[in-house]
């Protein structure tokens, strides 16, 4: 006997109940705390250059972040979003890819452009909508985007990217490109019907995209024990038909493998793949949130004694690649550049008025064309005219 999608059915002539928790999925690590690799595990096959160009991006993203939150807490931005705890598993996953692979974010994600190319210029021109921004300032901070490095721009909205990410990558499969689709979500997304939509739409389609969840054991200050009661993200995506694997989102090397497999795995045969990335988020949500409110210090430090970038840096040691002497300079060296790329963005100038209505219509229609008079004539009143 066979169900409406051909797979054998296999019957049976009592009730038996399939247990909620009838399916562990393990986690997939390499490194051990202390940066060794485990006594059956095999490194992935990576070489000095690229190993230290991921650490770079680590901790590039971590001394971006420090900068920018307190940049926040002086009134120089409105906003913040840190990746704290969680660079590993955006630039392992982002190196793993090719740059022809569409990357689709959500908001903590700086590891994986910085890895592919965008300038800390570039991030600070986002941040203060400056006039040399990409976006030209239409953008609050933190939504970064780069069609030439094949990142879309971020959304606020939550989970929309994961039903494009499909779409996406459903083109890629029928240009017949040698190219895949990695989509960035939460575990707090995951709880959108966009997540559900998406991951079955990929299924159906067999798209070449890879849904990457990062679950950091928290929505905003939603606790994963109160989101869901199945065995996180990574055992949905086993109801859909889809291959899965749960990673240790802090070990980078395991990271690494994983995404390179699930690219290598698609380029054979297009069909998705949802990697679970077990992490957690050592900030605030936000730099409008205070966590303290819903977690407690204590449970703060365990996670923080087990730092990614620390993990990753004690195998590099291991590997003779990285000295502390050479790792000061490099780290001494980036700060002197984030500041001074913030204090050049500071001072670009706001994007003209014009530009609002420049983009959509090659002749912006009438009504949009006496809007922008309206707005130009209360900027003025104001003093504000550009």
């Amino acid at each position: 006997m066979t169900n409406p999608n051909n797979a054998t059915i296999s019957l049976v002539h009592r009730v038996r109940f399939v247990d909620g928790h009838g399916l562990t999925i393990p986690t997939f690590r390499l490194l051990k705390d202390d940066g060794q690799l485990y006594a059956d595990a095999t490194a992935p096959n990576i070489g000095q250059k690229q190993a230290l160009a991921m650490y770079h991006s680590m901790v590039a993203t971590r001394l971006l972040d420090e900068r920018m939150l307190a940049a926040q807490r002086q009134g120089r931005i409105s906003f913040y979003l840190q990746s704290l705890g969680e660079e590993a598993q955006a630039v392992a996953s982002a190196a793993a890819l090719a740059p022809q692979d569409m990357i689709m974010a959500q908001y903590r994600e700086q590891g994986a452009l910085l890895h592919r190319g965008f300038t800390l210029e570039q991030f600070m021109n986002q941040l203060f909508s400056n006039e040399r921004d990409l976006g030209k300032g239409r953008q609050m901070p933190v939504h970064y985007g780069s069609r030439e490095l094949n990142v879309m721009t971020i959304s606020s909205p939550l989970a929309t990217q994961i039903p494009q990410a499909t779409g996406f990558a459903y083109g890629q499969r029928l240009a017949g490109e040698e190219a895949v689709t990695l989509c960035y979500f939460g575990e707090g997304a995951a709880s959108e019907g966009d997540f559900h939509a998406g991951v079955n739409m990929a299924a159906v389609l067999k798209t070449p995209v890879i849904f990457f969840c990062r679950n950091n054991g928290y929505a905003i200050s939603t606790p994963a024990s109160e989101q869901f009661v199945g065995d996180g993200i990574a055992s949905r995506a086993v109801g859909y038909g889809i291959r899965t694997l749960r990673v240790d989102g802090a070990d980078a090397l395991a990271v690494y493998e994983a995404t390179l497999q699930a690219r290598q795995l698609m380029l054979k045969e297009p069909q998705p793949v949802l990697i679970e990335a077990m992490s957690y988020r050592l900030g605030a949500h936000s730099s409008s949130d205070d966590p303290s409110g819903y977690r407690s210090k204590a449970e703060e430090e365990r996670w923080r004694k087990r730092d990614p970038i620390g993990r990753y840096r004690r195998w590099l040691q291991h590997q003779g690649w990285l000295s502390e002497d050479e790792d000061r300079r490099q780290q001494d060296a980036l700060r002197r550049h984030i500041l001074e790329a913030m204090k050049q963005a500071e001072q670009v100038p706001k994007p003209p008025l014009d530009s609002l209505i420049e983009d959509v219509y090659a002749e912006p229609p009438a009504h949009l064309q006496r809007q922008l008079k309206q707005l130009k004539a209360s900027a003025n009143k104001r003093g504000g005219a550009q």
